[in-house]
């Protein structure tokens, strides 16, 4: 049994799902594929300016909750996987230039290559939300990288050398992820069916559990 996990690596609530997503992988006899696509502020640069006025405080209040709730750390990242600004009518825009967001994501595609995709995800994802500031330095990639048993500088290589190829994998992603039925992440796809948010990973495994989903 399979599922897809369309997800970002600048979504919060990836981050606070893909410990399950992990843990089903190594408990079940299930195949978690990683469907990295951009976050919605680079997908959708303008989705932000839509949204009620009181989204922002409760998207915060929630999501600090649901993390303590889940006994997972989380503190915003520095820097910030996506760079933003408040512009004067004081909504946020997403900058032109991106230095971090393309290589993430282009990294999740070559990892789910070699058989490790919800596993970087998630060692990468701990290291950006749980409060490594500078996560971007030093040798804080490439030790997440080795936990998953890959090289970091051979992946950054690969990414120098095929540039086109990994942009058309993120762009597939992203056209299945809208097939898909929803437009945010994490969601979850399992036969024609979305599950979108952490909060719908408990239906989700309900559902391959009725289809008969069983342990290693």
């Amino acid at each position: 049994m399979e599922i897809d996990v369309f997800w970002s690596f600048r979504s919060p609530w990836s981050y606070l799902a893909t410990p399950r997503l992990r843990q089903w992988q190594e408990t079940y006899n299930l195949t978690v594929n990683f469907r990295p696509v951009y976050p919605i502020a680079v997908r959708t640069p303008d989705f932000f300016h839509q949204v009620p006025a009181q989204w922002s405080s409760y998207f915060m209040t929630d999501l600090t909750r649901v993390a303590e709730f889940l006994a997972l750390p989380l503190v915003w990242p520095q820097p910030d996987p996506v760079g933003q600004y408040r512009g004067k009518d004081g909504k946020p825009y997403t900058d032109e230039h991106q230095p971090y967001i393309h290589r993430l994501t282009m990294l999740g595609i070559l990892a789910q290559e070699h058989g490790q995709g919800i596993e970087f995800a998630d060692e990468v994802s701990r290291l950006i939300w749980s409060g490594t500031k500078n996560w971007h330095e030093g040798e804080h990639l490439t030790d997440a990288a080795q936990q998953c048993k890959l090289d970091l500088g051979a992946m950054d290589e690969q990414i120098q050398s095929e540039p086109a190829r990994l942009e058309e994998a993120i762009q597939l992603n992203q056209a299945a992820h809208n097939a898909a039925g929803h437009w945010g992440v994490p969601t979850c796809s399992y036969k024609g069916e979305a599950y979108f948010g952490q909060d719908r990973l408990d239906v989700l495994l309900w559902a391959l559990q009725k289809d008969g989903l069983a342990t290693r």
